[in-house]
């Protein structure tokens, strides 16, 4: 079993922009929204994938990613009833990947920074863009932001 351990923040200042080393476009829709279970469907650029995520325990949970053929992914978005879109860009900082998500659509203004640990209490540099941690408010979960969309708050 994989676990993704992960802490998201807001964004509050653009000084990363030129720092982004790669950035990419990606379309989901989600399947499934429950909080013990959530099914992805994602286009990242030219790939597919499906991800099946279990409930958060703190900033970790169990997570299955698969890359699917790009034909399946289109076929599966439509049938996810909302989808989001965003531009994901790759930030090196002090030993760490951050990918910042600048959203599109009903979430457009949202940009959120996202950096994967190998466990709960690794030591991390916070970069000086960085603002409050959101890691454990649920409004800003991908899946939750389908449904309720960030322009809606």
């Amino acid at each position: 079993m994989s676990v993704e351990i992960e802490r998201k923040f807001l964004v509050r200042a653009d000084t990363w922009r030129d720092r982004v080393s790669r950035s990419i476009r990606i379309g989901q829709g989600y399947l499934c929204t429950d909080p013990e279970r959530t099914v992805r469907v994602r286009l990242k650029g030219e790939q597919g994938f499906l991800t099946i995520k279990g409930r958060n325990d703190g900033i970790a949970r169990a997570e299955f990613e698969y890359e699917i053929p790009l034909a399946d992914a289109e076929a599966l978005l439509k049938l996810c009833p909302q989808r989001l879109d965003k531009t994901r860009h790759l930030v090196e900082h002090a030993g760490h990947t951050w990918e910042i998500d600048e959203f599109d659509g009903d979430n457009i203004g949202l940009i959120v920074a996202e950096i994967e640990l190998s466990h709960v209490d690794e030591a991390y540099v916070r970069p000086d863009w960085l603002g409050n941690e959101v890691s454990h408010d649920t409004r800003y979960f991908n899946s939750n932001l389908s449904t309720h969309p960030y322009t809606h708050w």
